[in-house]
């Protein structure tokens, strides 16, 4: 496992536009199906990051108190499935299934869609408006797996950007990067 923080995409650059297959419904969907008007968290996670297993029920927790204010929640895994078969498609449904998810886990085969957000780390996460324009990037909170004085998931920062998003209120822009595994890229 390599540690590594997420990239910081520039805030207002707009969402990139994708067409995966949904590992869950077994069917391809692009942003224009799965982006809210109000906000869109998008998440690049996998199976396996004891990271993204750390953060997962919070997670279940976000879209279940968010996903009924109009925000979606996207989840993708593009991690080398040839090295990490854990993380293919068949895999990606029975976690899902078997974690809550309430939203799409999308697989990202030709890894161009991590490569188009710049993401770096698994967890990594982004928050899109009802423009498609980013307002957050960063980490889910200040918590870490395997710490000597654990700090508990709470999800406060993606809840603090979330909450400001939909009363129409600027983002603050002290955002902090996301670590975690990095991104098991394919040799090209």
């Amino acid at each position: 496992m390599s540690l590594i923080e997420s990239n910081m995409l520039p805030i207002g650059t707009l969402a990139p536009d994708f067409s995966l297959l949904n590992t869950v419904l077994d069917k391809t969907q692009s942003v224009n199906e799965l982006f809210s008007d109000k906000a869109t968290l998008v998440m690049f996670i996998c199976n396996h990051c004891p990271y993204v297993i750390h953060v997962k029920d919070e997670l279940v927790r976000l879209a279940h108190d968010y996903e009924p204010k109009g925000v979606k929640f996207v989840a993708i895994s593009s991690n080398d499935i040839e090295k990490y078969p854990q993380d293919g498609p068949e895999a990606m449904k029975i976690f899902a299934k078997n974690s809550g998810f309430t939203f799409p886990y999308l697989y990202d085969e030709t890894q161009d869609v991590a490569r188009a957000y710049d993401a770096a780390c698994t967890p990594d996460f982004y928050i899109f408006d009802g423009e498609k324009k980013l307002l957050y990037r960063g980490r889910l909170d200040d918590s870490r797996p395997r710490v000597e004085n654990p700090k508990p998931v709470t999800g406060k920062e993606l809840r603090k950007a979330l909450d400001a998003i939909l009363a129409n209120q600027i983002v603050s822009e002290i955002q902090f990067p996301s670590m975690g595994c990095n991104i098991k890229w394919k040799n090209n």
